[in-house]
């Protein structure tokens, strides 16, 4: 096989033996482990590295080793190389690129997969940016780096060094060539129990032991952005395991890796037909993986008893509160319990339900274990009986399965109804997505086929009146069944302390409305707090806007003061030196504010405040979501009475993807009774996800033409998520958002109810910029003061 190399290699000396040798020898290499396809990328590559203009040596490096990376993880990673390679020739040398291509075979090795190595290009490209000096040096080790870290790990000590070292030179060559104490100390922290790519030759053998068949098996770098990795997963018929795995409650990596590996192997080798999702809730969908999952290894340890203690070994010692398995809520212990039960007949559970259920499953497995819908009946009548023991939590606690091993699930899935797998569960092409039509009352009343169509309707119609029934008995529809209409989502970006980064639009907030309460409910507030209200009444005497204000006594003015200046006269005739104050100042004294009043309703506003449940008067007690929506109240009449453009807005979150944000007074709306039962009908509950919050408020108070913007925040606790376990890591991003609305001209105060907050919100809002509430009962009477110093 021949080939006219000139046409792609136009930079190398044509008539130097050795290139030439070099040249076809790799070629002919390419030629047996690439497509034709492959081939032609990896000249127009050759043909790439020439006008990069770098050197002979840069053309040769790529030439030699690009084959030995399509042996390692396939010929469609060369263009994504190549194109890295140019992107990084306006950032450093062409013997630093060289060096990276010399390297890219153990990259691929020590990686594994693709996908992988294409996150390894991007992490390299950011470090050309952000410490150009490091590159040559971190290349040079790049072996034994890899051998220790995950790609995930890898970045996190990357840009650790990066942030560090940002200027200094010498430093950055130190910390990327491992010769500082801090450059081994971090990467020791960044260090995971075992790696895939060291074991998994042994993985292979062990699955063909098991079941005498070859199992395709690729590493997953999940840990790029959470120390926990991705789940196991199936996907194209290949397994699909995270990079690498910590030790679970005295169980070493090695085992995690066998009982993952064997367990997708059980669903591959036993599942003969997929499982429907269609009208499946989310909850249900869980319960049922729950039995399908124990259908599967119930086969598995049939046909090899062995993999039931390996299997068994992660439950008991879950269950017991084994290291690092932290607080599980109460339906997923239920769940995991339920999964020990049917694994091991010889387990009691102190609930009987779950020994039944337990002892009815295995009944059906022993009769008949490849059943049609075995798993879809016992996972729905599951899920009846948890509804009646516990209330069920969200969807993100019932996914997040505290045993490391278990997959996903995708696999068995059959979405093919109204959900699509490659695109995700939340994933509808355009030509079924819902469509909402605003209509007329007429139209609505002559062409509505159904007026209580349900979420899945093809078409909503929404009218902008409202529409009553022929039998008219003053009730609308809309106040009989109608929904309250949730909002498009909002994305913004989040901080992430551990490199210095914004995650972009990480976060989805939803404006959602919640349901009315009585008005009433919320002028009781006034007579309840009469001397509260009656000292308000003084505030707002004091803060009323006065209008124009003329002053005396000014050498400057706009008018002449006609007083004065007779005086002057009067003293010039007597020879004495005049009053030169003849003038008088006009100033105009008016409030130019726009304050959003924003409200922390998490599900810990709800505890009564000084008792337990069980206390004797626990029922008739305030709570602390009760003190908010007093106080909201009476500063919401001391604002409207003042005359300032305000809103009032709460906030909670279900995770990163469900920040629920609920706006009960706009700027554009008065105190009126709409308002009141907004406020009156307040409620708390979830979580507390207070940067994306915080930012989204700015952004509605950001569109007020006012020369001074406040977000007053009203937080009983620090920020928290359910899907967040680093405390730190959402303080950094609530700082981070306060800093962000500074840049903006808006100004963050927080009052917070939490007496240790001294520990952490000094660090997040700043050294002035927060007042601590000893005593919640004193909530009313402290925000109304607060509001006056800040604006008065």
């Amino acid at each position: 096989m021949s080939i006219d190399f000139s046409e792609y290699v136009a930079c190398l000396d044509q008539d130097d033996h050795g290139h030439l040798e070099v040249l076809e020898s790799a070629y002919h290499e390419a030629a047996r482990v690439m497509s034709p396809r492959g081939l032609q990328n990896y000249l127009e590559g050759m043909r790439a590295m020439c006008t990069m203009g770098r050197g002979q040596d840069l053309v040769l490096s790529y030439v030699q080793e690009m084959p030995g990376v399509a042996r390692e993880v396939g010929e469609d990673v060369i263009p994504d190389i190549v194109e890295a390679m140019m992107k990084l020739a306006s950032h450093t040398s062409g013997s630093v690129i060289a060096l990276m291509l010399n390297q890219m075979p153990l990259a691929a090795q020590r990686l594994g997969d693709a996908e992988v190595l294409r996150g390894y290009l991007k992490l390299v490209h950011q470090l050309a940016g952000k410490a150009p000096r490091g590159l040559r040096p971190m290349m040079e080790v790049l072996d034994e780096l890899l051998s220790r870290l995950t790609l995930g790990g890898l970045r996190r000590w990357a840009m650790w060094g990066a942030q560090a070292h940002q200027r200094d030179l010498d430093g950055q060559m130190a910390y990327f060539g491992l010769k500082t104490e801090s450059s081994r100390s971090v990467m020791q922290k960044e260090r995971r129990g075992t790696l895939f790519v060291n074991n998994q030759r042994k993985l292979n053998f062990y699955l063909r032991a098991l079941w005498a068949r070859a199992f395709f098996m690729r590493p997953t770098a999940g840990d790029y952005e959470s120390r926990r990795g991705l789940k196991p997963f199936i996907e194209d018929f290949q397994i699909h395991v995270p990079d690498a795995y910590d030790p679970f409650c005295g169980i070493d990596g090695m085992e995690i890796y066998r009982a993952a590996a064997a367990h997708c192997a059980a669903h591959m080798v036993y599942t003969r037909e997929p499982i429907s999702a269609e009208e499946l809730s989310q909850a249900q969908m869980r319960c049922i993986e729950l039995f399908e999952d124990a259908r599967v290894e119930y086969l598995a340890y049939s046909e090899f008893p062995g993999l039931r203690k390996l299997w068994l070994s992660f439950f008991s010692t879950a269950l017991e509160g084994g290291e690092g398995v932290g607080e599980v809520h109460e339906v997923m212990q239920l769940m995991m319990r339920t999964t020990r039960a049917i694994m091991d007949p010889e387990y009691r559970d102190p609930q009987p339900v779950i020994d039944q259920v337990a002892t009815d499953f295995r009944a059906q497995l022993e009769q008949d274990p490849h059943a049609p819908r075995l798993a879809w009946m016992a996972g729905v009548d599951f899920y009846n009986r948890l509804t009646q023991i516990s209330r069920i939590p969200s969807v993100r606690i019932l996914s997040d399965w505290p045993v490391p091993y278990r997959d996903d699930n995708r696999f068995f899935w059959d979405f093919s109804e109204n959900m699509f797998v490659e695109h995700g569960i939340d994933y509808v092409p355009a030509s079924q997505q819902q469509v909402r039509k605003y209509v007329s009352a007429v139209e609505m009343a002559n062409e509505v086929d159904c007026e209580l169509a349900g979420d899945d309707a093809q078409e909503i119609w929404v009218c902008q009146s409202e529409l009553f029934p022929y039998e008219d008995q003053g009730v609308s529809y809309n106040e009989m069944w109608g929904k309250e209409p949730v909002s498009e989502p909002y994305h913004y970006d989040e901080w992430d302390y551990h490199v210095q980064l914004a995650r972009p639009e990480w976060t989805s907030v939803i404006e959602r409305r919640q349901p009315k309460g009585d008005p009433e409910r919320m002028d009781e507030i006034l007579v309840k707090h009469r001397p509260v209200a009656s000292r308000i009444r003084h505030l707002i005497d004091a803060l009323q806007p006065q209008g124009i204000v003329r002053r005396r006594g000014y050498e400057e003015g706009e008018e002449l003061d006609l007083n004065a200046a007779v005086r002057a006269m009067i003293d010039i005739r007597r020879g004495i030196m005049p009053d030169p104050r003849i003038n008088i100042r006009i100033t105009r004294h008016i409030r130019d504010l726009a304050i959003v009043l924003l409200l922390d309703l998490s599900e810990s506003t709800n505890e009564k405040i000084g008792l337990e449940e069980g206390d004797p008067g626990y029922e008739e007690a305030d709570s602390i979501l009760d003190l908010t929506r007093e106080s909201a109240g009476l500063l919401a009449w001391a604002i409207d009475s003042i005359g300032d453009a305000f809103a009032v807005h709460g906030f909670a979150s279900d995770g990163r993807h469900d920040v629920q944000y609920y706006r009960f007074k706009d700027f554009d709306q008065g105190y009126d009774d709409e308002a009141k039962a907004r406020l009156s009908g307040m409620r708390g509950g979830l979580s507390t996800r207070m940067g994306a919050a915080l930012r989204h408020a700015g952004s509605h108070l950001a569109q007020q033409p006012a020369s001074k913007r406040l977000v007053l925040l009203v937080t009983d606790g620090e920020p928290a998520d359910i899907d967040e376990r680093d405390p730190q890591y959402l303080r950094h991003d609530t700082r981070k958002a306060v800093e962000e609305l500074a840049t903006q001209g808006i100004y963050t105060y927080c009052l917070t109810l939490d007496p240790d907050a001294d520990r952490y919100v000094s660090r997040i809002f700043g050294e002035n910029n927060y007042s601590v509430v000893d005593h919640v009962e004193r909530l009313p009477e402290r925000l109304p003061d607060v509001f006056a110093a800040l604006t008065g």
